[in-house]
Order: C-alpha cells, then sequence, then structure tokens
C-alpha cells in the first residue's frame, strides 16, 4: 500500500524569498522543530543561509530531527541575459549542498524566475494577460537559461531540476507553463505543480486537467490551496502579489478552492512516490506557522486514503 510522503517548507513560516517582503525571521532551529513536531518528515532549505550551509552541520541537524532534505527554491531573473551566469553559479552551489544532505528521494533544485521584482508582473498577479508577457525572443533567452541552469545542476551534482510557476513572474498563465515546457528539454527540466500559484495564476480551482496537460512533465508537487473570495477580491480591486498574500490568498489546506483528494487520486493512479510539499505562503509575523502546519498535515491525513 503507497504511504504519502509529506513535507513543509520555510515560506509556511514566513520566511520567504523576496526583499519587499522581508522581516524577522523565525530561528531556522525552531522551524525545524515545528514542522518536525507537526508530523512532517521533509523540509526545503529556504534562502541561503537560512539553515546552515556547513553539510555536516545541515546534515546533523535534519537526522537529529528525522527529515529528508526535498530541494531548494533558487531565483533566477532568466529574461535577462546578464543574470545567467550569476543564476547558474547559485543554482550549483545549491544543488552541491543538496547533493550533500539529501538521500532517497533525491532533492531537486527548484529554479523559479525572479518573482515580485518586475513592477507590471507584480502588479498583475493573478489576471496577467498576454501584452504583459515575453516575445518570441525573450521567451528563447528564458528558456535558454533555464535549460542552463538545469544542464550545470545535473552536470556538477546529478540532481535534476524543477521549474516551479510563479505568481508574479513570468511562469505564471497555463499557456505559459506549456511554451516554457515546450521550449526545454523534458529530461534535464521538470516542473514542480504548485496547486495554489496555479489556482491563483490560472484564475481556475480545476488542477487535475492542468495535471493532464502538463504530463510526464510533473515531477514534484507543492500542495498550496488559494482562497477563491480573496482571489476575486484581489482581482476586483487590482492589488498587487503582496497585497494579496497580505489578505490571505493562500490559506489552510481544505479551507481553499483546492480538490485535494483530487489531486491524490491522479498520483495515486501514475504511482507517484516522490514527497507532496505543503506550503502556505505567508509574510513575516502573519497566521499562525505553527498550529497552521498541524492543521493542514491532519487535514491531508483525513484525505490519505485517496492516495492508497
Amino acid at each position: 500500500m503507497a504511504k504519502l510522503l509529506v513535507g513543509n517548507a520555510p515560506c509556511s513560516w514566513g520566511t520567504l524569498e523576496f526583499d519587499a517582503a522581508k522581516g524577522e525571521q523565525i530561528p531556522f532551529d525552531r522551524m525545524l522543530d515545528e514542522l518536525a513536531d507537526a508530523g512532517y518528515t521533509g523540509t526545503e532549505l529556504g534562502d541561503w543561509a537560512y539553515m546552515p550551509t556547513d553539510p555536516v552541520r545541515l546534515k546533523a541537524e535534519l537526522e537529529k530531527r528525522g527529515l529528508a532534505m526535498l530541494g531548494a527554491f533558487v531565483p533566477v531573473a532568466l529574461k535577462e541575459p546578464s543574470a545567467h551566469a550569476e543564476g547558474i553559479a547559485n543554482a550549483v552551489k545549491t544543488a552541491r549542498l543538496l547533493a550533500a544532505v539529501g538521500g532517497t528521494p533525491a532533492p531537486y533544485l527548484v529554479l523559479a524566475d525572479d518573482n515580485g521584482t518586475v513592477p507590471e508582473r507584480t502588479r498583475l498577479a493573478g489576471r496577467a494577460t498576454v501584452e504583459a508577457g515575453l516575445t518570441p525572443a525573450e521567451w528563447r533567452v528564458f528558456a535558454g537559461g533555464a535549460g542552463r541552469v538545469a544542464d550545470a545542476v545535473f552536470e556538477e551534482t546529478g540532481l535534476r531540476t524543477v521549474f516551479h510557476h510563479h505568481c508574479a513572474g513570468y511562469v505564471e498563465t497555463p499557456d505559459e507553463i506549456v511554451t516554457l515546457l515546450a521550449l526545454t528539454h523534458p529530461e534535464r527540466l521538470g516542473l514542480v505543480f504548485d496547486t495554489g500559484h496555479y489556482c491563483y495564476g490560472a484564475g481556475d480551482c480545476d488542477v487535475v486537467p492542468a495535471l493532464e496537460r502538463f504530463g510526464d512533465r510533473v515531477w514534484y508537487i507543492h500542495c498550496k490551496d488559494c482562497e477563491p473570495e480573496v482571489a476575486r477580491q484581489a482581482r476586483a480591486e487590482q492589488w498587487d502579489y503582496f497585497t494579496a498574500l497580505r489578505h490571505g490568498v493562500f490559506c489552510e489546506l481544505g479551507k481553499g478552492c483546492v480538490d485535494f483528494p483530487a489531486l491524490l487520486r491522479w498520483l495515486a493512479a501514475r504511482h507517484y512516490e516522490g514527497y507532496v510539499l505543503v506550503e502556505q505562503d505567508v509574510l513575516p509575523g502573519m497566521g499562525t506557522p505553527k498550529e497552521s502546519a498541524r492543521r493542514n498535515r491532519e487535514y491531508l491525513r483525513s484525505i490519505e486514503c485517496n492516495f492508497q
């Protein structure tokens, strides 16, 4: 009988990569203690230097809590050719740490656009238009950079890279996801499918047809819920991405519009063997991370029969 493997991540405790969302962070050791106490068995790395970057120390922190390292989020401004070299270097540096502390299943390098840094796309999060997207020439630069990151990570560490579609970046809508996948190598770059970002970015809460559309490129899953009334209000009042975050557009699992039982049935039908990672993106000091993490884990336990 299949067992659902479930992790959580520092972003659920308000540790986000955005400069516009920085604040007093919950220390990594407290975050890991609370994550493990809530019943999770895996984590992602968070921002570089949030957790120890010495592999011996990091591995010890994980092992004493019985946690697997699942991946690390690395943003790169892929539209800009001048950002590619530094982005590749940061990705390889991060992947080496992941490889040094990783086990089975192997962690992923989670590549993303440098979300939240382009004012227009940040303003249009949840309602991005074709006109605000990349031109064909820009797509070639963007996808070429993503491919080079994935190639370098694999060649240096043997780890695979998944791209994180994300609101407030250039890969947010379903068509943008499809375009990126079409322009990149199917064996080197996969997709981490984020349920909450998909629902908010697409304006569509039915994730199973999207999973079918992206098919075998879905290598990893982020379980995030989307509060439909907040999303509706954000679109109506033209909130930017960070305003929507402050209003709780990403709510606790089971309280939004994502059909998680259907998601688990889809994964089970495809004999998915990796982790799913719970994320509830909150800003620093916002919400009740420890209690929310526990409730999110309890919710998944209540529907895990759909995965078996």
